[in-house]
């Protein structure tokens, strides 16, 4: 039998082993960068020979070599992370949806928030149903796909840059797209008190989904905003909003890059019921926004209670 770890219930192995994933997630996002900003001056100098330097900068070389790649094998390895963060998924509506897509009928835009610091929700949603992943990429900022080590750790993930063309010619071409509504402004208003989502201002992918006539599915990332806080201030939280990705530092258990152990929730909206618009006003855009919005309040309002950090938290969208 298993022992049990001192922090409740959960077996001892998979809750080190799957904290130990985690946080090598957090780990390639904190030094990542570091290693680049010294990998290539030091291949350039030949510092502190040529030999050294070549092979401090191989791993850099090699990935630059290899273009990232979707791997459902790799996030069945993964597997610890779920019981690590005692991960639920909850689809509100019924099979319709997932029918609908998978045989090609129907495509849709899967609207996701909040972004947090690392998006260990949509991680585990990943790991724990690999097949979906391959069918639905994920968009992220195109400097995380032209990023050395991160695209080749993250593309595990089935990443797509977030471009509207890109979009566009997935949707063109009958498939379906995973996006973040709230980007990388959404993580540095990452809180353990109250939930703050950048979506006010975020109606591009209303006008999108209405021209190109599909429909939107809202998803609720419960946890995103608590297992990691985030340095909200300073040059390095200025970069990260200029270049799109995540620079700043950030912490989880005792003060390291180590995610809480928190209970994450992945809760599947209804489609809003989006027309099709070849040309939509900006009446019709912000129609169907408030729509999309008003369908996330109910979305938190109704499962936040399946949540300890969420019970008294309140929903603001900026």
């Amino acid at each position: 039998m298993c022992k049990k770890s001192d922090i409740g219930e959960k077996p001892l192995l998979p809750w080190l082993l799957g904290m130990a994933m985690a946080t090598m997630f957090s780990l390639v996002y904190l030094i990542t960068p570091v290693y680049l900003l010294t990998a290539g001056p030091c291949l350039l100098l030949r510092c502190p020979s040529t030999t050294a330097s070549f092979y401090y900068a191989l791993p850099m070389l090699i990935s630059i070599l290899i273009p990232p790649r979707c791997s459902p094998f790799v996030l069945r390895l993964l597997r610890p992370m779920l019981s690590y963060f005692d991960f639920e998924a909850i689809y509100m509506g019924d099979d319709m949806v997932r029918k609908e897509w998978e045989s090609g009928k129907k495509n849709y835009i899967f609207a996701a928030q909040p972004h947090g610091v690392l998006s260990f929700v949509g991680m585990c949603l990943a790991i724990s149903e690999p097949a979906d992943v391959a069918r639905v990429p994920t968009a992220t900022a195109s400097v995380v796909l032209k990023t050395p080590i991160l695209k080749n750790v993250m593309g595990i993930f089935n990443l797509v840059d977030a471009s509207a063309a890109s979009l566009k010619r997935i949707l063109r071409k009958g498939g379906s797209i995973l996006i973040y509504i709230g980007g990388i402004a959404e993580l540095f208003k990452s809180c353990r008190t109250e939930e703050r989502l950048y979506l006010k201002k975020r109606k591009g992918f209303i006008k999108m989904a209405l021209r190109e006539g599909v429909d939107v599915v809202p998803i609720y990332l419960f946890g995103n905003t608590s297992v990691l806080s985030v340095l909200k201030h300073g040059p390095l939280a200025a970069l990260s909003r200029k270049i799109q990705a995540s620079l700043t530092w950030f912490w989880g258990r005792w003060y390291l890059p180590i995610p809480r152990d928190e209970k994450l929730l992945y809760v599947v909206g209804k489609p809003i019921g989006l027309p099709h618009i070849a040309e939509p006003t900006q009446e019709d855009i912000d129609k169907w926004h408030g729509v999309y919005c008003d369908e996330v309040r109910k979305i938190f309002e109704l499962h936040k209670e399946k949540l300890p950090m969420y019970k008294h938290k309140k929903l603001f969208i900026d």
